[in-house]
């Protein structure tokens, strides 16, 4: 049973396709991308997922039961950290615990023994703005992994970092994913990072989207911080090449 399965959906928002006839799966503590053209839709199936929007046709399912009776399967992560800047960082990464009602001293309780791993060990009374951009980013996602939900939706989490901080952060994360195997969702426009940290690739077409590749990819762990292997700078080329059929252009 995979820990979500999405078959034969399409959407359409304002009388426009947006989504045609998605299919795509995601096994337990593994990590796919979704790559695509800008504004194919990518993230509205995040939309679709934490149901800001509704699906015409097709089914979802997560851990096998339908999407409207597993509301609280995903953490959400969004492209901003959306910390709260008039909160302190431990009140900030407690929020989603209190949102499902458990106790502030509880919910600190919960998530102080993840500073450390998260990098913000003595960083818990501070307030975002004293915070660089990488430790506000990793703030978000402690926010989100704290809430122990079976699928981590990321979109596009380091693309407001500058490049320096968004590699360093990749590398971060990578760590972290390998010892704790979230089952993770990235929407990512950025190849490099596709490849570096995935399982496997979805590649969407231009709206309205529909899946156009699904791509594996079985370099070995970790890539990061390493020299590129063959196999990855192969499959970067033949990403490239397949979105840029999208576009019109050519490498």
């Amino acid at each position: 049973m995979n820990a979500l399965d999405i078959k034969n959906v399409s959407v359409t928002l304002g009388g426009s396709a947006v989504l045609d006839d998605i299919s795509m799966h995601v096994a337990k503590g593994e990590f796919v991308s979704i790559l695509g053209p800008s504004g194919a839709g990518k993230s509205t199936i995040f939309r679709l997922l934490t149901g800001a929007v509704q699906h015409g046709c097709g089914t979802i399912t997560c851990n096998g039961l339908p999407l409207s009776a597993t509301r609280q399967a995903f953490g959400f992560m969004p492209q901003r950290d959306a910390l709260m800047p008039w909160r302190r960082i431990i009140d900030n990464l407690t929020l989603g615990l209190e949102v499902q009602g458990i106790r502030r001293k509880e919910a600190r309780a919960q998530v102080s023994p993840l500073l450390a791993e998260f990098g913000l060990e003595g960083f818990a009374r501070h307030y975002p703005a004293q915070l660089s951009g990488g430790m506000r980013q990793r703030a978000a996602l402690l926010r989100t992994i704290a809430q122990n939900r079976p699928v981590q939706l990321l979109d596009e989490p380091f693309g407001a970092l500058d490049a320096l901080t968004r590699t360093h952060m990749q590398a971060w994360f990578e760590k972290r994913w390998r010892a704790a195997r979230w089952t993770t969702l990235l929407v990512t426009h950025d190849v490099r990072e596709a490849v570096a940290l995935s399982d496997r690739i979805y590649v969407l077409s231009r709206r309205p989207a529909c899946v156009i590749a699904q791509v594996h990819v079985s370099a070995p762990r970790p890539r990061l911080g390493h020299p590129v292997s063959a196999e990855a700078h192969a499959i970067e080329a033949q990403l490239l090449e397949i979105l840029l059929n999208q576009t019109g252009e050519t490498l």
